[in-house]
């Protein structure tokens, strides 16, 4: 909603420049600043000069943080299965299973985890009141996909919201275990799908859920169908320990948003 003078041509090119190398920068791992660099690409069309200043302010922090590292760690991660439950979903579903390639080769080798972080800002973008899905999915300890991306549609409740921003991430984890299972790798199990939304886990949760609002329907049923075939699992976690949080909002410096980053990159604090 900024109000400020529109760039000139000059100016505005060089805010697409910028955006473009933040762009880039994001895509080799400085998943930090994703939500930034997803809202100021918005304007690329009409920059104003408050856009441009918020564009300069990025680099400022970029430089300031300048030593961060995406490590791809192949440990595998402490996964508490209290907080995944299991139910008897035939009733709801048939005996649906999970549909694994045909032609996929022999499976070799150690199995790998998958966790899938997710979160949406409720009706955030002011212009329009679309929200934003954001979500970060890990092989074992090793962040691998990411993606902060305005819904398509808009959700006139936080709940809408949730289950549209886990259907969105769960079609995404689908592909990647598809793609790790052509390639031989083979899965421990279930992805563990995280979010903080306590309705939305329960509704994914428990069988005996019902589902209040229709137009939440397809998204309702189609996370609720991939944990039935055990393709997912969907577990509650505190919105401090989220660190899809990162993805949807925009976290002021500070110790939340030191905690969250520490969970992806690494030594980006460190002051040497």
């Amino acid at each position: 909603m900024d109000t400020s003078e529109e760039l000139n041509a000059k100016e505005a090119s060089f805010y697409q420049h910028l955006i473009g190398v933040l762009h880039w920068i994001v895509e080799l791992g400085r998943v930090d600043i994703i939500t930034e660099v997803s809202m100021l690409a918005s304007y690329l069309a009409n920059p104003r000069d408050g856009h441009l200043d918020a564009a300069l302010h990025l680099y400022s922090y970029m430089k300031n943080k300048h030593n961060a590292r995406l490590v791809l760690d192949p440990t595998y991660p402490e996964i508490d299965q209290d907080d995944f439950i299991r139910r008897d979903w035939d009733y709801f579903y048939g005996d649906v299973k999970e549909e694994l390639p045909p032609d996929m080769p022999k499976l070799l080798g150690k199995e790998v985890d998958l966790r899938l972080y997710v979160d949406s800002s409720h009706a955030s973008d002011k212009s329009n009141r679309r929200s934003r899905t954001g979500f970060f999915i890990f092989l074992n300890s090793a962040l691998i996909q990411w993606s902060s991306k305005k819904q398509a549609t808009i959700e006139t409740s936080v709940f809408g919201a949730e289950f549209v921003a886990m259907k969105h991430g769960i079609e995404t984890v689908r592909g990647i275990r598809y793609k790790l299972r052509m390639m031989g790798v083979k899965l421990s199990g279930p992805t563990y799908v995280y979010g903080d939304n306590m309705s939305v886990i329960h509704n994914t949760q428990k069988p005996e859920s019902t589902l209040k609002k229709k137009s939440n329907s397809i998204c309702y049923h189609a996370i609720r169908e991939s944990v039935a075939m055990n393709e997912s699992l969907t577990g509650h976690i505190p919105s401090k320990e989220n660190p899809a949080d990162l993805a949807t909002k925009i976290i002021p410096s500070g110790q939340l948003r030191e905690s969250l980053v520490s969970m992806m990159l690494h030594d980006i604090y460190d002051e040497h």
